[in-house]
């Protein structure tokens, strides 16, 4: 994934907790030098509003308009104003992307635009961490993970993990430590989001989208983000266990490779991921698979994982997205991961087909083969059906 301006590991919710980073995650980030999520925050930069002004080119003068207001960083404007290199700022260090060589301007929305700054969102987390517990420990103790800030600071992605609320396999020791993604941006592309997340401690993979997307947006009046943040931390117990259940239904859905037209690449490049990718999640899957001739659908999940989160060369967002949700279908809807697998390996038969319309007898019993290969799984997965939407849907429904 491409490296992000600045990066910041937080552990503990403020500087009264005693927290630390765990080891497992300590080892992945060894030059991190941890600040608390309270501080983390809070050397985001944020943004106001301004008047705009437009030129006039036949009488070179500034026009203001009411339409448009401009979303600028303060604090860049005035070290801007007073010719003042990066220093300090309230005694809190200046991060790279708060560098007064830095544009102070993110965007120029329209007026009905509503500014969302960092702390206006994750402020009342705080208060929410602080109060919540799991097994008798509050989640502020328990909170650790990182933000990335691109383009300057005006865009902004966390993963906001929880020590100790884990997904345990009955074959393995490492956990799967469960959690939160959330972001914005200052530029009218991403709306305030959450959704579900995890972190594979035994190969560092993230599995992202875990839930479906939550937002809200920088428009009219912004709700309550106290009630918004409990309600969304209280499912995260019922995803854990959402998720422990697919993942070891998943463990006996497998693939028979000697019977597939098709190797452990192809299997991924048929599901539209790049050749550099494909390659990647098949060494990884291979390497880790039980039976390597026959591996199930949660290593599978796991080798495509293990490539977004190692090898992947884009930025966060719509990209990334897309890869993550057909990574995800491998794990959750195996049937309809199976059905695009034929259907784009069936498409590409058919550019074969020669100019009489007769598909090589190669390319029909390799057909033949996938028919049997998708009838064989089509048995195992009709359990994964209505579970998907569920656990799609987790954050929707706080009765659920």
């Amino acid at each position: 994934m491409e490296d992000p301006d600045t990066r910041l590991v937080f552990s503990g919710v403020d500087d009264r907790t005693t927290a630390s980073l765990p080891a497992w995650y300590d080892r992945t980030h060894p030059a991190a030098e941890p600040c608390s999520f309270a501080e983390a925050i809070r050397r985001l930069p944020r943004a106001t509003e301004t008047s705009v002004a437009y030129k006039n080119p036949y009488t070179d003068e500034w026009v203001s308009t009411e339409r448009f207001t401009a979303l600028v960083e303060p604090r860049r404007l005035e070290r801007r104003a007073e010719g003042r290199s990066p220093s300090t700022d309230g005694g809190a260090a200046v991060t790279e992307a708060d560098d007064s060589t830095t544009d102070p301007l993110f965007h120029v929305p329209t007026s009905s635009y509503a500014i969302i700054n960092p702390v206006d969102v994750y402020g009342p987390l705080e208060e929410v961490l602080r109060e919540t517990t799991y097994e008798g420990q509050p989640l502020g103790d328990l909170v650790f993970g990182e933000l990335r800030q691109y383009r300057g600071g005006g865009e902004v992605h966390m993963d906001i993990m929880f020590d100790g609320l884990d997904v345990t396999l009955p074959d393995r020791s490492e956990p799967i430590t469960m959690g939160v993604t959330s972001g914005y941006d200052f530029f009218g592309n991403h709306a305030v989001y959450v959704e579900g997340f995890a972190r594979d401690t035994a190969c560092a993979n993230s599995i992202r989208s875990l839930t479906d997307r939550q937002t809200i947006k920088h428009v009219g009046d912004v709700e309550a983000f106290d009630d918004w943040w409990d309600r969304l931390l209280d499912q995260l117990g019922l995803l854990r266990g959402d998720l422990a259940a697919f993942i070891q239904d998943a463990q006996a859905v497998t693939l028979d490779l000697t019977r597939a037209p098709f190797d452990l690449a192809e299997f991924y490049e048929l599901l539209a991921f790049p050749t550099y990718l494909a390659t990647r999640a098949a060494s990884d899957a291979r390497a880790n698979a039980t039976d390597p001739f026959e591996p199930d659908m949660w290593t599978l999940h796991s080798g495509a994982t293990y490539a977004l989160t190692h090898a992947f060369t884009g930025k966060e967002g719509s990209a990334l997205d897309g890869y993550v949700r057909t990574a995800n279908d491998i794990l959750f809807n195996p049937e309809a991961t199976l059905e695009r697998v034929r259907d784009e390996y069936e498409a590409r038969a058919a550019e074969a087909t020669d100019a009489e319309g007769q598909t090589g007898v190669e390319s029909q019993a390799a057909l033949a083969q996938l028919e049997h290969v998708t009838a064989d799984l089509q048995a195992q997965v009709t359990q994964f059906e209505t579970r998907a939407e569920q656990l799609r849907d987790r954050f929707n429904d706080p009765a659920e």
